[in-house]
């Protein structure tokens, strides 16, 4: 049986960050999703401000379930490419001290041919950053989203193994043109976070929106079951982008998921 631990994005609270933990914890939520770029920097994370922060978590019973380090590029641009892998590199450490074994990062585009620069650029990149994961106890993981799972899935075949894994976020394949469940059976032995979202996409127009938990277009009894065949036992992290009520919709979506 798949054990269902949920988790929250506190950017999604729009909250200051111990008010956003708080709210987090009030809503039912097991752990919480940390940006490393607008909520705890890694350049200013002292010892003594990890252990605060972990002391704040403890007080609250919650754990992290992801870190998420967003770059202006992906690691297939080469452009400005050293900087941007050693800020990931201390994204990694962060996560690992404060008990997350994962970051997420929208990695660049994994569709691109095989023996393009770009794609060589991203390759050794991401072997690197995956050798720096194994040596601190935290892995890198790639977003869904632009690419299809058969891409994505077959740019990991490249990697070494234990280079890099995913986070399933499925309103953001939707929105892109790609069915959750197919990236899913094709990403399964590789998800190490799932982000728990919905969207849906008119395919007139050839454009998506995502929507609460629930009613969008993503067939989350579905995707369970295969996470379930899998044996995932990661965390779904509720995460609402530009909602007017988010604390009402990362309710509604703790109830659903709890019922599903």
């Amino acid at each position: 049986m798949l054990q269902v631990k949920i988790g929250v994005r506190l950017a999604s609270l729009k909250l200051p960050f111990r008010n956003a933990l708080v709210a987090a914890k009030q809503l039912g939520a097991e752990a919480v999703e940390i940006d490393a770029r607008s909520e705890l920097r890694p350049e200013e994370m002292s010892h003594t401000g990890v252990r605060q922060v972990r002391k704040l978590l403890d007080d609250l019973n919650l754990r992290v379930s992801a870190v998420t380090f967003r770059t202006r590029r992906g690691y297939d641009v080469i452009e400005d490419l050293e900087p941007r892998v050693e800020a990931t590199k201390n994204a990694l450490r962060l996560a690992y001290d404060l008990g997350a074994g994962v970051v997420i990062n929208h990695i660049g585009r994994a569709a691109a041919a095989a023996d393009s620069p770009e794609s060589n650029t991203l390759v050794q990149a991401l072997a690197d950053l995956g050798r720096c994961g194994q040596r601190v106890g935290a892995m890198l993981a790639a977003e869904t989203g632009t690419d299809s799972g058969a891409d994505l899935a077959a740019l990991i075949a490249r990697l070494p193994p234990g280079s890099l894994g995913v986070d399933l976020n499925p309103a953001n394949l939707i929105v892109h043109g790609h069915d959750p469940r197919e990236a899913t059976r094709a990403l399964a032995p590789y998800i190490l976070h799932v982000h728990a979202t919905d969207a849906t996409r008119d395919v007139a127009r050839k454009s998506g929106i995502e929507v609460p938990l629930g009613q969008g277009s993503a067939e989350w009894p579905e995707l369970l079951g295969i996470l379930e065949e899998q044996q995932y036992r990661g965390y779904f992290t509720i995460s609402r982008e530009g909602a007017r009520d988010p604390a009402a919709d990362i309710r509604q979506a703790v109830e659903f998921l709890r019922n599903i």
